[in-house]
């Protein structure tokens, strides 16, 4: 027996059944594929923010080091260690100072979304003028016309 010969001997109603269990267990199995691959990178990304974390608690314990270290540097160059501690001090403030300008440079450029909001005032007013399609009347039906009701 062929494949052909075997769908000819089954009814519709069990091909469609087939058909749709066939169906079911494609979209299940594809699921399934989005699982594994969404969880794969999960894994990835959590050990990259690991890794963000990490690198970024180990700069903070090494500001502080290497600020005693540029100061005591700049004491070993014949300056007082309060005047170093107080030129290490000061320096940070002054890229503070800058880096507070360039955001506020930057924050001053935003712009709000104009054409988003064009367009959304576009859509809401095509929105507002849209009326629904008249439905015909079931005399005006013409599969309706041939249908006879029981008077039952």
């Amino acid at each position: 027996m062929s494949a052909a010969d075997d769908g000819a001997d089954r009814s519709l109603g069990q091909l469609v059944a087939t058909a749709t269990a066939e169906m079911s267990a494609l979209v299940h199995d594809e699921i399934a594929l989005a699982k594994a691959e969404l969880r794969q990178d999960a894994k990835r990304a959590g050990i990259g923010s690991a890794a963000f974390i990490v690198a970024g608690v180990l700069a903070l314990f090494a500001l502080p080091v290497l600020s005693f270290a540029a100061a005591y540097g700049i004491h070993n160059l014949g300056l007082g260690l309060a005047w170093s501690f107080l030129i290490v001090g000061g320096a940070f403030l002054v890229i503070a100072v800058l880096l507070i300008l360039i955001a506020m440079a930057k924050i001053k450029k935003i712009k709000k979304p104009e054409k988003s909001i064009a367009s959304a005032k576009e859509t809401a007013a095509v929105l507002q003028k849209a009326r629904p399609h008249p439905r015909p009347a079931d005399s005006d039906h013409p599969v309706l016309e041939s249908v006879t009701r029981s008077s039952v």
